[in-house]
């Protein structure tokens, strides 16, 4: 039995990944606003693509299991997927003049697909607790970028095109559903071998990298 929670030692194990997101240029131009418009354009078409993909993360974990309050999580979360992130990134688009056609054009990057690849191969192939280590990297690592850009940068919540994507993700409506997946996670690992455990923290660990590769392709505006 593992002394302590997952939750804790997938955070411990990627703690110097974590980091490095906070010396990103993508990062550090959100919370001082000088972040050119076209990288946060970029980054939003690529982020609109990727959440389709998350999305359906989420879906694959909801078929793995029979338990009810992993598919009711697993359906509230595509849900605020759908309708929530991705009503606000379209308003984003409406915004920066991005027209539907051009969103339905826009091809995905390399490090974008070779990322959600990734995810939705351990959430096709794994068990639920597989799909929800996929899922909690991103969703906290939003969370941790946002809550130290508000703490560190306070005026940026009112900048009048970044402030709305920092208070979403520093917000407590996006903290709290964060808290509901880590306190399952925790539960549903509770009893698992150290070599399951390991497994699993392996598979947040190396979507945190991915993470950080996502900002350099936003930076780059890699193709």
């Amino acid at each position: 039995m593992n002394k302590r929670p997952i939750i804790e030692r997938m955070l411990r194990e990627s703690e110097n990944i974590w980091q490095r997101y906070l010396n990103h240029p993508f990062i550090l131009g959100v919370a001082n606003g000088d972040l050119p418009v076209e990288k946060f354009r970029f980054y939003l078409l690529q982020d609109y693509l990727y959440l389709y993909d998350y999305a359906k993360v989420f879906a694959h974990t909801l078929t793995k299991t029979d338990n009810k309050e992993i598919m009711s999580l697993c359906s509230s979360s595509i849900n605020n997927i759908l309708n929530g992130e991705m009503k606000i990134h379209k308003g984003y688009m409406s915004r920066m003049g991005i027209s539907k056609e051009e969103v339905e054009k826009v091809k995905v990057s390399l490090t974008n697909l070779s990322y959600t690849s990734y995810m939705l191969n351990v959430a096709e192939h794994g068990d639920e607790t597989a799909g929800l280590a996929a899922i909690l990297s991103c969703a906290i690592s939003y969370e941790f970028i946002g809550k130290w850009i508000k703490e560190n940068y306070p005026k940026s919540v009112n900048h009048e095109f970044y402030g709305e994507w920092i208070s979403g993700y520093s917000g407590e409506e996006y903290a709290n559903a964060n808290r509901k997946i880590e306190k399952l996670m925790n539960r549903l690992c509770e009893n698992i071998n150290e070599n399951q455990t390991q497994k699993l923290i392996d598979i947040f660990v190396i979507c945190s990298e991915y993470e950080y590769k996502f900002w350099d392709m936003a930076w780059n505006m890699e193709k």
